[in-house]
C-alpha cells in the first residue's frame, strides 16, 4: 500500500514500492523512484532521475536530485542515488551530477545526514556516513565508509575522506583525509589518527598499534620520500589490511594534495 498526502503533488510516471509514505505538501517528480518503505514526511521535493532506496527517511524541507551548482549545467539528464535505511534530515540539499562529472551523485546505505549538510554534484559517499548538522562537500568528493564530518565543517572539490576518518566541526579539508585519519583545523592538517573510532568498529589492539606505527613511519619517518616509506610500509604491514588500506589509498591520489601533521606532536 502507497500513501500519498492529499496535499501532496505527485507528477504522472513517478514509482512507489509498497509501503512508500509520501506526507503534506510533499513536491514528486516524474522520474523519481522511491523503494519499498521510503519515507518523505513532509515539505520535501524530490526530483530529476532519482532513486531513494528502500527504507530510507526524509525529513522535512529537504531537498533530493535538484540541478547542481554547477555553471556549465544545461539539465542534461543526470542522476541522484540514495541507499537504502538513510536519515536525510531537515533541509539537507543532495544535488544531482553533471554530464563533466561522474553523471551521478551517489549516498551509500545507512548514511545519517543531520540538518541542513550539503552533498554537492557527482559526490561518491560510501555506506555508514555522517555528516553533522550544516557540514558541506563540494562536487566531485569522495567519502569512505564510516566516516564522519563535524558541524559546520568543509570540504573542498575534489578531495578524498578514507573510511573511517574523521573530520572535526569547523574544519576545512583541501587535501585528502588518509583512512583513520583526524581532520581538525582551517586548512585541516592531519591530527592523528581515529582511535576510538576504530574501538568503536571492533579492531584489535594488535591491528590498531600496527596502525599506529604505520602511521609513524609514513608521517615521521627520518628516512626517505613519501612513496619510499608507502613502499617500506607495504613490505612491513602486507598482511595487516586496514594499514594496507591507507597504503593504497595515497597512491591512488597520484601525488594530490594529502593532509599532513603539523609536526612531531601531529598523533
Amino acid at each position: 500500500m502507497i500513501e500519498i498526502h492529499p496535499t501532496a503533488i505527485v507528477e504522472n510516471g513517478f514509482q512507489a514500492a509498497d509501503g512508500v509514505k509520501i506526507g503534506p505538501y510533499c513536491i514528486v517528480g516524474p522520474d523519481v523512484v522511491l523503494r519499498e518503505g521510503v519515507q518523505l514526511r513532509s515539505h520535501v521535493i524530490v526530483s530529476g532521475r532519482t532513486t531513494i532506496g528502500a527504507g530510507t527517511v526524509v525529513y522535512p524541507f529537504a531537498s533530493v536530485g535538484e540541478p547542481p551548482q554547477d555553471i556549465g549545467y544545461r539539465d542534461e539528464p543526470t542522476e541522484t542515488v540514495v541507499g537504502e535505511k538513510c536519515t536525510i534530515r531537515e533541509q539537507v540539499t543532495i544535488h544531482r551530477g553533471t554530464v563533466r562529472g561522474k553523471k551521478r551523485t551517489t549516498v551509500g546505505d545507512n548514511c545519517f545526514l543531520m540538518v541542513g549538510s550539503h552533498v554537492a554534484h557527482d559526490c561518491v559517499l560510501g555506506n555508514n556516513v555522517t555528516m553533522v548538522n550544516h557540514a558541506t562537500i563540494g562536487g566531485h568528493v569522495e567519502i569512505g565508509d564510516f566516516a564522519i564530518l563535524g558541524g559546520l565543517s568543509a570540504v573542498q572539490q575534489r578531495v578524498r575522506i578514507g573510511a573511517s576518518a574523521f573530520v572535526g566541526g569547523h574544519s576545512g579539508i583541501v587535501g585528502d583525509l588518509i583512512p583513520f585519519g583526524i581532520g581538525v583545523g582551517r586548512g585541516a592538517r592531519l591530527g592523528g589518527l581515529n582511535i576510538v573510532g576504530l574501538k568503536r568498529r571492533g579492531f584489535d589492539r594488535p591491528t590498531i598499534h600496527a596502525i599506529r606505527a604505520a602511521y609513524r613511519t609514513l608521517f615521521f619517518g627520518a628516512i626517505g620520500s613519501l612513496s619510499e616509506r608507502l613502499d617500506q610500509v607495504a613490505g612491513e604491514y602486507a598482511d595487516v589490511a586496514p594499514v594496507m588500506q591507507i597504503v593504497t589509498f595515497i597512491r591512488a591520489g597520484d601525488g594530490t594534495a594529502l593532509c599532513v601533521p603539523r609536526d612531531e606532536n601531529g598523533d
